[in-house]
């Protein structure tokens, strides 16, 4: 494939959409960057570029559900891509073998998971994912939801009070408060987290970019 042919003018980002090889089901739909697209290509595994994560990513690269593209057909606007793939395992975090599981118009849920994802991604990652479903949740039965719909105010105010608590635990030295504290404080971290989109694993990378620099270097590399 010749990229200069991609109409890279109109976005850095190819959408991508991922077709099953055999069934030719529409598994999901992703973005490529150049840099996803040349890997793509070279290694015949797909790469994509994680607009919430904000970094190429390998698809199955924590789960091992990896997809080995077999096709690249590139559309008659050059500007999105279709490729078809033997999917391992399952294309979706949720475990379901395609991304695509709700009727619009019912809200009804048209397919179960095949696999339980929760080992392969991490309860954090789970229960941010599951935060974000929330946001077209009904309010009235669900907290997530209803917390999300009040905005930052009732958010942030959740996340003060949690903190406090959690700092009263640990004065107290008692380690099942502790770790039942810690848990209600992360969950309403991740909610405010999920409330502006920005995925736990910026903050990954974020700890990760510190690991190995002093406390003292970092507050001096800051810009200010």
């Amino acid at each position: 494939m010749n990229l200069n042919q991609i109409d890279w003018a109109k976005s850095q980002l190819l959408p991508v959409i991922v077709q099953d090889s055999t069934t030719l089901e529409v598994l999901m739909m992703a973005y490529m960057n150049r840099e996803a697209l040349e890997l793509s290509l070279s290694t015949k595994i797909a790469h994509y570029f994680s607009r919430s994560k904000q970094r190429l990513w390998k698809k199955g690269e924590t789960s091992g559900h990896l997809q080995h593209i077999e096709r690249f057909l590139l559309d008659c606007d050059n500007d999105t891509l279709l490729i078809v793939v033997r999917q391992e395992g399952v294309a979706c975090h949720t475990g379901r073998k395609s991304c695509f599981f709700t009727d619009v118009e019912s809200g009804e849920t048209v397919s179960e998971p095949q696999i339980d994802t929760t080992a392969a991604y991490g309860i954090i990652d789970e229960l941010y994912h599951t935060i974000l479903a929330r946001k077209n949740a009904d309010p009235q039965t669900s907290w997530t939801a209803k917390l999300l719909s009040k905005g930052d105010n009732a958010i942030l105010k959740k996340v003060v009070e949690e903190a406090g608590e959690f700092s009263f635990a640990i004065k107290d030295n008692d380690e099942d408060e502790i770790i039942y504290e810690c848990a209600d404080l992360v969950y309403h971290v991740l909610v405010a987290l999920g409330h502006k989109n920005i995925s736990p694993d910026r903050v990954k990378q974020e700890l990760a970019r510190r690991f190995g620099m002093s406390g003292i270097a970092e507050k001096n590399a800051r810009t200010k």
